[in-house]
C-alpha cells in the first residue's frame, strides 16, 4: 500500500495503539461477501462464487500484509531495502512449485489448466516500462490500486478511474502494437520440462534475493526480515501481517485461481471491459474494435459472468472488510492537486501499459513467471526500469520518496 501521499488513517502501516474495529464497514463488507457469493452460486455458477471469495481473500491478504509491489520496488530503488523484493521471490517460488507440474500435465483436478505465455514484443517492452512509471505516480499497481481503494484511500479512486480510461485507450490502439516486431513466446516448461524449468527459476529467485541482501547490507549493515516471528492471535484478524504471510497468501490465491478458472490470476482485462461497456452504453461502437470483434458476447453479458471482474470486486470488498476489522477505514477526501494530477497520469499509464504488455504486475509478471513464460521476466525488468524513472519524478508532484518502508522491522 502506498502511504507517502496521504495520512495514515486508512493505511495498513499504522501501528500505534490498538484501534477499535469499525463495525459498520466490516459488517457491510462481510455481508457483501456472503450474499454476493450466494447470489453468484445461484444465478451464475459456483465457480464465479468461488472466484469472488478468492478475490475477497486476496483483498484481505493484500491489505493486512501491505503487500505492495510498488512500494517494495521504490524502497529498494531509493534506499536498497529489499525485504519486499525478497518476499516477492518467495511468493514466486511457492507458486512455480505448484504451477509447473500442473502446466506440464495440462490439467488440475481433472480440468484443463493453461498458463499465460506471450510473445516478446515491442508492446511488451514499451507497455511494461509505462506501467512501471505509472505505478510510482499513481501510487499502486493493479492489485494495489484495488485493495487501497477498497481500504478507504480516496486518492486511489482517482487512479482507478484513470486506470480504466487508459485500459480502454490501450484496447482501442492494440492492433497498432500487435503489428510491431515480436519474437516468439518462450515457455521454460516447454523447453526444459517442469523439473528443469523449476530449477532455473528457483536459481534466479535465489540470485535476486541474494543480490538484494548484499546491497541492503552494504547500505545499512543489516537486513530487515519478513517479520515472521510470533505475534498475538489478534494480529491475524486486525493486522499487520508479516510479509512472509502475504507471500504465502498470494501464492495460494494464484493457485486457487488456476484450480477454479483454469488459468492464472489476472486483473486488468476487467478494466478494459468495464470502460468499454460504459462507452457502449454511451453510444460508442466499441464492438467494431479489433480488440472486441471476436468477443462481442463479453460486451453484452453481465460483468458478473466475467471471472476477472468478480475477483476484482472481491478484492475491493475484502480490503474493506480488512480495513474495518483493523479499525482503519477512515477515508480522507482532501488530496493535494498535484497529487491528484499524478494519480490521473499514473492511472492512464498503468491502464495503457498493461493493455499493450499482456497484463500487469499480476497477470504478466506474477502470472507470466508462474507460467514459466520468458515474457514475465522481461516484463519485470522493463517495469522495474520504469519504476526507477517514476521514482525520480515523484517529487515533481509533491510525492515523497521514502527512505525505508514505514513498517520496517515489524
Amino acid at each position: 500500500m502506498e502511504t507517502a501521499e496521504l495520512p495514515l488513517p486508512a493505511g495498513a502501516f499504522a501501528r500505534s495503539g490498538s484501534p477499535a474495529v469499525a463495525p459498520g464497514p466490516a459488517a457491510l463488507a462481510i455481508a457483501a461477501l456472503i450474499l454476493g457469493a450466494t447470489y453468484l452460486a445461484a444465478a451464475v455458477t459456483w465457480q464465479q462464487a468461488a472466484l469472488y471469495l478468492v478475490g475477497g481473500a486476496a483483498g484481505i491478504v493484500l491489505y493486512h500484509a501491505a503487500f505492495g509491489f510498488t512500494s517494495a520496488w521504490r524502497v529498494f530503488i531509493s534506499d536498497r531495502r529489499g525485504a519486499g523484493l525478497r518476499a516477492q521471490m518467495l511468493m514466486l517460488a511457492l507458486t512455480c512449485a505448484v504451477f509447473f507440474p500442473v502446466l506440464a500435465s495440462g490439467e488440475l483436478f481433472g480440468h484443463a489448466a493453461r498458463g499465460s505465455v506471450s510473445p516478446l514484443s515491442v508492446g511488451l517492452l514499451v507497455g511494461a516500462f509505462m506501467f512501471g512509471v505509472g505505478m510510482q505516480l499513481g501510487g499502486g499497481c493493479a492489485s494495489g490500486t484495488l485493495y487501497t481503494a477498497g481500504g478507504g484511500n480516496a486518492r486511489m479512486l482517482v487512479t482507478l478511474f484513470f486506470f480504466i480510461v487508459g485500459s480502454v485507450a490501450g484496447a482501442a490502439q492494440l492492433p497498432m502494437w500487435q503489428r510491431s516486431p515480436a519474437l516468439a513466446s518462450v515457455s521454460l516448461v516447454g523447453r526444459f520440462g517442469p523439473v528443469g524449468a523449476l530449477a532455473i527459476s528457483l536459481a534466479l529467485f535465489a540470485a535476486i534475493a541474494a543480490a538484494t541482501a548484499i546491497l541492503e547490507r552494504r547500505r545499512h549493515g543489516r537486513l530487515v526480515g519478513y517479520g515472521a516471528g510470533a505475534a498475538p492471535a489478534s494480529r491475524w484478524l486486525r493486522g499487520p501481517w508479516p510479509l512472509a504471510a502475504g507471500a504465502v497468501g498470494l501464492a495460494l490465491v494464484n493457485v486457487a485461481t488456476l484450480a477454479i478458472a483454469g488459468r492464472p490470476w489476472g486483473v486488468t482485462s476487467a478494466f478494459a471491459l468495464w470502460g468499454s461497456k460504459a462507452l457502449s452504453v454511451a453510444g460508442v461502437p466499441v464492438e467494431t474494435w479489433s480488440y472486441w470483434s471476436s468477443r462481442t458476447a463479453d460486451l453484452d453479458a453481465s460483468i458478473l459472468t466475467d471471472a476477472t471482474s468478480v475477483m476484482n470486486i472481491g478484492i475491493m470488498i475484502g480490503a474493506l472488510a480488512a480495513a474495518g476489522l483493523a479499525g482503519k477505514f477512515a477515508p480522507v477526501w482532501r488530496v493535494p492537486a498535484r497529487s491528484l494530477v499524478a494519480a490521473a497520469i499514473g492511472g492512464v499509464l498503468l491502464g495503457y501499459g498493461a493493455r499493450i504488455a499482456y497484463g500487469c504486475n499480476i497477470g504478466a509478471y506474477f502470472g507470466g513467471i508462474a507460467s514459466s513464460s520468458l515474457h514475465g521476466w522481461v516484463w519485470g525488468l522493463c517495469a522495474f526500469a520504469g519504476s526507477v524513472a517514476g521514482t525520480s519524478v515523484r517529487p515533481v508532484f509533491g510525492l515523497s520518496v521514502e527512505q525505508s518502508r514505514p513498517d520496517d522491522g515489524r
